[in-house]
């Protein structure tokens, strides 16, 4: 698998000469800085490509874009969205015009990946991220005041829920929004609670089978325009695979995924297989759906989870955890080995170690939430031997 790192531009902490120091070649980015429903320019792409070619002896090239972000009137079906898709297929046709081929998005409705501490403790003075059901629970039914959530929980849950809240101080409530939001991506403005409960509001009413509809929808318009140009899109999987908020999550399981990619039947329309988004769910046998799925996958985020019976959980070290990922990636590369045997030219299928530990000298660094670099270093490092173990022991060295 070709080997990639997610980097943050500019203004990443993480310096591109200490990504080359990895081991990674591929780097993973996106315009952050550019709002939703405006066009990626080709001189604003070229000029990102041209920050991270810029000193030759690093021999690292942008080769992923994550993410291409889906306007929220598109996942919402909220008036004339002919506009935003052509802004969309127009970014599509600007990427392809200077070499992209593989984009990553999500439709995630409002809220990007969630967690409620963003350092944990770990045994040794590391940290990582975590969910925790019932901080979700306290700022759902408690800070958030969502009507109808405290319904959706468990008994014990919400008598949890209720302790943390009643403990806590404004510091507290404060530092969990702040990791409720720290999920949203690059420099989008964060909500307070009074914001989030405002723009929840237009979800009012607004079921699983509407936000699949418009997900329908917006495959219909964009991927002919992929398609054409050459690009693969790869739907990335609800981080957690749960509903949030209220909020229908439509990619969450085996059959979310079936109904993306049947919606519209084309080699540009993909899977970003991430192993710790769907393996936060203990129904979903992560092997099982890239097995599955193998010949739409065209990029992979793999990490793990440790999970509770309560529905939390953690970050886990990338080789333990609830996926065997030995199996995963023998996956993955046996479906590398039938592309290669088809005479494909892409055949690799871009991988980056996600969400690392923060370890070492990256504690107290303010790296972007679950992305410094030695946690995930050491990721790529464990990665790259069960790659070469596989290579050796299914015969075929790829």
């Amino acid at each position: 698998m070709q080997e990639t790192w997610r980097w943050f531009g500019p203004a990443d902490k993480i310096g591109l000469a200490e990504i080359r120091q990895t081991g990674a070649r591929g780097i993973v980015n996106a315009l952050h800085e550019i709002p939703y429903g405006e066009v990626w320019t080709v001189e604003a792409i070229a000029e990102r490509q041209a920050l991270i070619e810029a000193d030759p002896s690093l021999g690292l090239s942008w080769e992923v874009v994550e993410s291409l972000p889906v306007h929220e009137r598109i996942k919402l079906g909220e008036g004339d969205l002919e506009p935003l898709f052509e802004t969309y297929r127009q970014s599509l046709r600007n990427l392809a015009a200077r070499g992209f081929d593989t984009v990553c998005y999500n439709f995630m409705p409002l809220l990007d990946w969630t967690r409620t501490e963003l350092a944990a403790p770990l045994a040794g003075g590391g940290t990582s991220l975590r969910f925790n059901m019932h901080e979700y629970a306290t700022f759902d039914v408690f800070m958030l005041e969502r009507p109808g959530a405290a319904g959706e929980l468990s008994p014990e849950i919400l008598e949890r829920a209720k302790a943390w809240f009643d403990v806590s101080d404004s510091a507290g409530r404060a530092r969990l929004l702040a990791a409720i939001m720290a999920g949203l991506p690059g420099a989008y403005a964060r909500y307070d609670v009074p914001g989030l409960r405002d723009i929840l509001k237009r979800y009012d009413g607004v079921t699983r089978d509407d936000v699949r509809a418009n997900f329908k929808r917006f495959l219909e318009a964009v991927i002919p325009t992929a398609e054409a140009a050459g690009i693969r899109l790869c739907v990335h999987p609800d981080d957690p695979p749960r509903p949030l908020f209220g909020l229908p999550r439509i990619v969450s399981n085996a059959e979310d995924i079936a109904f993306a990619l049947d919606a519209v039947r084309s080699p540009s329309n993909g899977l970003t297989l991430c192993s710790g988004s769907l393996g936060a769910n203990p129904l979903n046998d992560v092997p099982g759906i890239a097995r599955r799925f193998a010949d739409r996958i065209h990029f992979a985020h793999l990490r793990n989870v440790a999970k509770d019976p309560d529905g939390s959980f953690e970050e886990a070290d990338h080789l333990a955890g609830g996926t065997d990922m030995v199996a995963l990636v023998r996956v993955l590369m046996a479906e590398e080995r039938r592309r290669r045997a088809e005479g494909r030219a892409d055949w690799q299928i871009p991988m980056r170690p996600d969400h690392g530990h923060e370890l070492l000298s990256d504690v107290g660094r303010g790296t972007h939430p679950g992305y410094p670099v030695i946690g995930r270093m050491r990721g790529l490092a464990e990665l790259r031997g069960v790659m070469a173990a596989v290579e050796a022991l299914d015969g075929s060295a790829i």
